[in-house]
């Protein structure tokens, strides 16, 4: 019964969507009359893109491991380099010296309840050659650990997050001085090592568990796409949610004549040592760890019963880098415009790997690649976008997206004199649009996701992802909606730091794996279960393509506010049913200690420890923020009407142009967010114990969760002024219309 309700909605949801495809004239943006020719554009746009060129290009730039400072990551950059110029865009390399430690020495042994040395070996895959490319590739390391000797009794801590760390102290559990072992996934991998450190613990090490992504999930690589037992998942572990780059050069671009921190005073290297492994290995190790029995959701997928600890479990954890200076490369490819050439359009993806990095990034990058191809030959035809058009290959993403952000720090004033919009692609695979962005452009993306056909199933890439919401019991969505970005890629310095409209897309859903960040991320295992004939490639080509063109075509820049009105207002809504959640929960607690509930219930042998009282909660003043919300909806519906009339002269378009381009800058403060200023955007940016997660209203919001109370009526005040100043770029936009 329930699969044919959703297929009766589903069947509800796609008419209900034909009117909307029908209404796509004219563009957001556009008259009619240059509606019609951007459409044509579109159309002949597409004809251009070819899949072949993708696979061709992917197999060359996957052919040998790519990391920064390889001789092959520069092999890529002039590959990359020469196809820009061939195509007749004028393109520079921006070369920036940043510190990019790698693997000295790698040790990981067991010393009790019995000797287990850890292999930390990647082994070669039959049928996959360049699995065996192991002189060339780094092995299995986080990059921005600490050098450290570390011996300790092993506890295991589930993901390492917030939330594991109270289980453990329910329990009576401390890691004070131990050495923990964590799960990958449930949060950014720095947030584990961060957050041990702060609880006391001298060293970590973080395992994938079969569960997660070997496996549990389907058959491993080479039979499958998922994690064998020696894949080890690399990245950084720099403190991303404090700030981004080069922690050498923090805030300012990493220049030949920049001043450098010592690497003792950078603040984002992690406080202790921090070594990934594989399951292969982890398995010794939680098999020997006693203690009592992991709650029933800490438990993985490996023959085990899984214990805490502490010990008897006990090991030797030590590590040593080389910290050098390497080179990181971006790639600036420049088409300048034709009517508006100080008016940019920015379209971005990664270069670097961790090793061959078929799906991050080359997967997103040969798309961005055939996407230039193809305006570059329009424009040779007689149609120079009317903005300029760049496409940059950054270098040094997956250490902490560092090329992208020295080079945005380099840059600042003039990017954000001229920056229109910014669009990032990194991985991609098959299946479904996934998008997040600016929601002034959401209403702007909603359309184009509407006229690009998903390429297995000839409907629209909105259609296929509305019938996963509906089919998954979510309901149907009005228009395509964009998610808030975190942090994770190159749009973060765009975004956060300079308050940049922005963009983050690619397909996924049909194209899970486990060989994220692994030795076997190769060419070879992408053809086989992630894109094999390049489709998805090329759609996200059209997605992003028409994204790229009609920002930088656009009469007037396709911004409105009724969208983002109504997001922040859902954002506001959840903020004090927060206060209000945790209000009550630490009334019932302190009221559950008070009566002796706690005691009279715990099992002695589980050694449950009374908790101590939370903090009471005290009532927040929400009202400013309420004021300038209410304020906000009727300037973001003032523009609605006066968009409708259209603009009354092209002297007023090119003003109202620069209004509109200013827009998300005005959520930014130069001061930043509590112990962050790096992050100076207010509405979005990463959670500072999650990493890549976003964390909306972050100010506001975080002040709550972490208990700085005193600090939740100045981020009020603060979010108020935000708002307020938003809605005053709204009111001169509506002046300029009339």
């Amino acid at each position: 019964m329930k699969r044919l309700q959703s297929l009766a909605l589903l069947a509800i949801a796609l008419c209900l969507s034909m009117p909307a495809m029908m209404a796509q004239s004219p563009i957001m943006g556009f008259s009619d009359e240059a509606s019609k020719s951007q459409i044509q554009l579109e159309e002949d746009y597409d004809k251009l893109l070819t899949a072949t060129n993708l696979d061709e290009w992917m197999k060359y730039m996957t052919a040998r491991p790519h990391h920064v400072g390889s001789p092959y990551d520069k092999k890529v950059v002039d590959f990359v380099a020469a196809k820009f110029k061939e195509w007749g865009y004028e393109v520079r390399i921006e070369k920036f010296d940043v510190l990019f430690p790698t693997p000295k020495l790698r040790l990981l042994e067991m010393t009790a309840p019995t000797k287990y040395k850890a292999k930390l070996i990647e082994p070669a895959i039959e049928g996959d050659e360049s699995s065996k490319q192991i002189k060339e590739a780094l092995p299995g390391y986080n990059a921005f650990s600490i050098d450290g000797d570390v011996t300790s009794e092993l506890v295991f801590v589930n993901y390492g997050i917030p939330a594991d760390y109270e289980e453990l102290e329910k329990r009576g559990i401390s890691v004070e001085g131990k050495i923990v072992i964590a799960k990958y996934a449930g949060s950014w991998r720095g947030i584990k090592p961060k957050l041990a450190a702060e609880k006391g613990a001298i060293g970590c090490i973080i395992y994938s568990d079969p569960k997660d992504d070997g496996y549990y999930q389907g058959d491993v690589y080479p039979k499958g796409p998922f994690k064998n037992e020696y894949g080890v998942q690399r990245g950084a572990v720099m403190d991303l949610p404090y700030a981004p780059g080069d922690p050498l050069t923090p805030g300012y671009g990493s220049t030949d004549g920049a001043k450098r921190l010592k690497i003792s005073e950078a603040t984002s290297l992690t406080k202790i040592p921090v070594l990934p492994i594989s399951y292969n290995d982890a398995l010794p190790l939680l098999k020997a760890i006693g203690g009592p029995v992991v709650p029933a959701n800490w438990r993985g997928a490996l023959p085990i019963t899984y214990h805490i600890g502490p010990g008897p479990a006990k090991v030797r954890l030590k590590l040593e880098f080389n910290w050098d200076l390497q080179p990181a490369y971006n790639v600036i490819a420049t088409l300048k415009g034709s009517e508006l050439p100080d008016e940019w359009v920015i379209r971005g993806n990664h270069h670097d790997a961790w090793v061959h990095g078929a799906a991050d990034p080359i997967s997103g990058l040969v798309a961005m690649m055939e996407e230039a191809r193809a305006v570059s030959i329009l424009a040779k035809q007689g149609h120079t976008p009317k903005r300029t058009l760049m496409y940059c290959a950054w270098g040094a993403e997956e250490p902490g997206l560092i090329g992208s952000t020295e080079w945005v720090e380099t840059h600042a004033k003039e990017l954000s004199e001229k920056v229109v919009a910014y669009i990032n692609t990194d991985g991609t695979g098959a299946g479904f649009l996934g998008a997040g962005g600016s929601h002034t452009l959401e209403k702007f993306f909603d359309q184009i996701t509407h006229v690009v056909d998903d390429p297995q199933k000839g409907v629209s890439v909105f259609d296929r992802r509305n019938a996963r919401n509906i089919v998954n019991g979510q309901p149907s969505w009005s228009h395509y909606k964009l998610s808030a970005l975190g942090s994770g890629s190159d749009y973060s310095p765009f975004f956060q730091h300079l308050g940049i409209s922005s963009f983050n897309m690619g397909f996924g859903g049909e194209s899970s794996g486990g060989e994220y960040h692994t030795m076997y991320d190769s060419y070879k295992l992408y053809k086989r279960f992630k894109d094999p004939t390049f489709q998805y490639g090329v759609t996200l080509a059209k997605v992003a393509g028409r994204t790229s063109l009609r920002l930088a075509n656009a009469e007037v820049l396709p911004f409105e506010f009724k969208h983002f009105t109504k997001i922040v207002s859902g954002y506001v809504d959840e903020v004090t049913k927060l206060a209000d959640k945790l209000r009550k929960e630490a009334d019932s607690h302190n009221k559950l200690i008070k009566s002796g509930a706690y005691d009279l219930v715990s099992n002695p042998k589980d050694n449950f420890k009374i908790p101590g009282p939370k903090t009471p909660v005290p009532y927040f003043n929400f009202a400013p923020i309420e004021n300038a919300l209410k304020n906000l909806k009727e300037k973001a519906s003032e523009f609605a009407m006066a968009s409708k009339k259209g603009v009354s002269n092209s002297a007023n378009t090119n003003k109202l142009n620069k209004v509109l381009k200013s827009m998300e800058s005005k959520l930014i403060r130069d001061h930043g967010l509590p112990r962050r200023s790096w992050y100076k955007h207010h509405i979005y940016a990463p959670g500072f114990y999650t990493g890549y997660g976003v964390k909306t209203l972050p100010g506001v919001r975080e002040a709550i969760e972490q208990k700085n109370f005193d600090e939740v009526t100045e981020q009020i005040t603060i979010l108020s002024e935000v708002l307020n100043a938003f809605s005053a770029n709204i009111d001169e936009a509506i002046k300029l219309m009339k």
